[in-house]
């Protein structure tokens, strides 16, 4: 969810790089439908730089850069900090009729983090689980799987699948959330030291993981060359409609889950134009394009209109009640924690 931004300068408009009316979105990989910057392109006139990441660090170093960018995609837990370092602009409301389209809900958790949604508008949204495919990963375990985080924390569950393939995305808060949870604890309110050991245990896992890394595990968990990978549910629902046989789990223990934003940094050249994109996304047709391309439920409460019943009712896009009791949102972490946070997947991240 590389390490160098790679830019995706995507021919929406022969002259895009002297355009009058042009826009620069980051986003993260494979999270939008095509079509849809086409379509604005075509609809407004304004040309679309899109860029794209694959971790929380490259937004955040891009936007530390002070680079012109006028819309970004962070996710819920990292808006407080941009927030407090003047890092977003507030919104316009005025200029986004479409917002009357939103889930109130997905907009009061959000307030917790962003109070009276000044500076995000949710886009899409989803939970991190277990991606298994199925048939090597019983062969390699030796029968049926446990519905439980054991398969990847489990020092001695890991090493049967090693040998099929093993991957854990480049996400520190998620990662480092699930491990704490799985042994009945919160990451936000550990201690430092626990953190320390929890890392601890992650590198003792590291000799059974392929690598970690939030975007080449999409394209081998598409051809079959992983069969557990810690996912977040659009990629693990994107191999099974590959045809690869790929369960998306949601373990037993719980998991998280997270809102992804469309907020305006304050590097932004054309905030004005920045809003017209937004507010075009919100739109109930748009919003559900884009779900139907990613495989990601979205922040839009009147899109399920225009989405195909199959895709509603498909398993793990829109989680069940019991599955929605077993997930919780990623937590703001506490600066103390966030340096041993970042200490500790440093060290486990090295070995990839």
């Amino acid at each position: 969810m590389f390490r160098v931004l790679a830019p995706l300068l995507l021919a929406l408009a022969p002259g895009l790089t002297v355009a009058a009316d042009s826009i620069r979105v980051y986003n993260w990989n494979d999270y939008i439908a095509p079509q849809v910057l086409e379509s604005f392109t075509r609809d407004t006139g304004i040309a679309v730089e899109y860029r794209t990441f694959s971790s929380a660090e490259e937004l955040a170093d891009a936007l530390a850069s002070g680079e012109p960018i006028d819309v970004a995609v962070p996710s819920h837990n990292d808006l407080p900090a941009l927030i407090a370092t003047g890092g977003l602009q507030p919104l316009d409301l005025r200029l986004l009729p479409n917002r009357k389209h939103l889930d109130k809900q997905l907009l009061s958790k959000l307030a917790a983090v962003d109070p009276q949604n000044r500076h995000a508008v949710p886009y899409l949204w989803g939970a991190v689980g277990l991606a298994i495919n199925v048939p090597q990963a019983e062969a390699a375990y030796g029968g049926p799987l446990p519905d439980s985080w054991s398969l990847l924390f489990d020092a001695a569950q890991s090493a049967r699948l090693a040998s099929c393939g093993i991957s854990v995305l480049d996400a520190p808060d998620e990662t480092l959330a699930l491990l704490l949870n799985y042994q009945g604890r919160s990451l936000a309110r550990s201690a430092p030291s626990r953190i320390e050991r929890a890392g601890n245990l992650l590198e003792n896992l590291r000799p059974h993981l392929r690598y970690v890394d939030s975007e080449r595990y999409i394209d081998d968990l598409n051809h079959g060359r992983l069969c557990l990978a810690m996912a977040w549910v659009g990629d693990a629902l994107a191999a099974a409609d590959a045809g690869q046989p790929v369960r998306f789990l949601v373990p037993e223990e719980g998991s998280v889950l997270f809102i992804d934003n469309l907020v305006i940094p304050s590097s932004a050249r054309r905030a004005d134009l920045a809003h017209r994109f937004i507010d075009y996304l919100m739109q109930p047709q748009v919003a559900a394009l884009i779900t139907a391309e990613t495989l990601y439920p979205n922040g839009n409460a009147d899109s399920a209109q225009f989405l195909d019943a199959a895709l509603l009712n498909q398993p793990g896009l829109y989680p069940d009640q019991d599955t929605k009791r077993r997930l919780h949102a990623v937590e703001v972490l506490p600066e103390k924690h966030a340096k041993v946070r970042d200490r500790v997947w440093q060290r486990f991240r090295a070995g990839s």
